[in-house]
């Protein structure tokens, strides 16, 4: 089993290993011994691993467990639906020793941690996340969110899991499209600090390295968040990619999965900058190739300036410009400021490309 600790403020476990959603139980049992628990999880999940991980929890002594099933998609990330786990929540009689499990994709898990940072002034949760995505990328880093209809994670805080498990077994009920979702924020990894793992995606069958991929993606996001846990420097990095992308969910009125749009987005920032002779072409290429190896789209019917328009919106937005994510190379990443015409002309460069 890899075990990754992540020194955040309040310090907690990264747990990988297959099969580990069967011993949850135990392994929660270390952190939460004496607590009142309530599982989350979505309608996609629940008949799947719902009855596991109950069943877990049993055989630790846990005992009145409520669980709560949302509908499954990204339109359930909202204030609405974290206003009806408020209320389920009161009604089942959750308290500040109580704690939320996150029993699913990146979707519950924002949601959950979002609820759970705000429900009674704050109260534990634990992600037990099912998608590759997750895995990889959300299920670390305490960021909590739901969505406005004007943009994505509008609405959040930053509040850190007790502890996450990682079953890469639970990757096998996947579909094909679900699980390069999760490839698209690991090529991210790959692309913002890790030469090797973008090398290992782009040459090796990643079915046959979920450990090591999910370890090193996971040890990338922990060494920026440990620098940086509140997104005000370099944690900032890890958005490459998002800031198109999340444009163009919203402009897909979230009908497209998230690593595809994101993987849009990366392609977006690459061909701008080449364009801007900022990057050699080489780059591109390899990224074009990468996303044409595990299907993933690298454009959208969307015209840039209205993507644009919609950027303006972006959580690193300012009122002067936006703080875009570049590269010197690909596992060498920087922060770039642009004013807002500045940053429409370098948009512009990369749609003529």
């Amino acid at each position: 089993m890899n075990c990754i600790r992540v020194n955040t403020g309040i310090p907690y476990d990264v747990l990988i290993r297959r099969g580990i959603l069967r011993d949850a139980g135990a392994e929660i049992k270390k952190v939460k011994p004496n607590t009142r628990l309530a599982v989350i999880t979505d309608s996609n999940v629940s008949p799947l691993y719902l009855h596991t991980l109950l069943n877990s929890l049993e055989q630790a002594g846990y005992r009145d467990i409520p669980s709560f099933t949302m509908p499954a998609g990204e339109s359930t990330k909202s204030l609405e639906n974290a206003g009806l786990l408020y209320q389920l929540l009161s009604q089942a009689k959750i308290s500040r020793d109580c704690c939320l499990i996150a029993l699913g994709g990146g979707v519950i898990g924002d949601l959950t941690g979002f609820v759970a940072s705000t429900y009674l002034r704050g109260i534990p949760f634990i992600q037990i996340p099912t998608t590759l995505l997750a895995q990889v990328d959300s299920s670390v880093g305490g960021k909590t969110a739901v969505n406005l209809p004007t943009g994505k994670n509008l609405v959040g805080t930053f509040w850190q899991p007790s502890l996450v498990l990682c079953d890469p077994d639970t990757l096998s009920t996947l579909p094909e499209d679900v699980f390069a979702d999760g490839v698209a924020e690991a090529i991210k990894c790959g692309m913002i600090k890790d030469a090797v793992l973008f090398d290992l995606l782009a040459h090796q069958d990643p079915q046959t390295h979920l450990e090591e991929i999910i370890s090193r993606c996971i040890c990338v996001k922990r060494d920026v968040v440990e620098k940086d846990e509140h997104d005000t420097g370099d944690r900032m990095l890890l958005n490459f990619g998002h800031t198109m992308g999340h444009a163009v969910e919203n402009w897909m009125q979230y009908q497209q999965r998230h690593g595809q749009c994101v993987a849009v987005g990366m392609v977006m920032m690459v061909r701008a900058q080449v364009a801007a002779g900022m990057l050699a072409p080489t780059v591109l290429e390899k990224l074009l190739q990468i996303c044409q190896k595990y299907c993933l789209p690298v454009s959208c019917s969307a015209c840039w300036e209205d993507l644009f328009e919609i950027c303006r919106q972006d959580k690193k937005s300012t009122t002067k410009g936006i703080r875009a994510i570049l590269l010197h190379s690909i596992g060498d990443s920087y922060i770039q400021p642009f004013s807002f015409e500045e940053f429409k002309t370098f948009l512009r460069g990369g749609d003529q490309q």
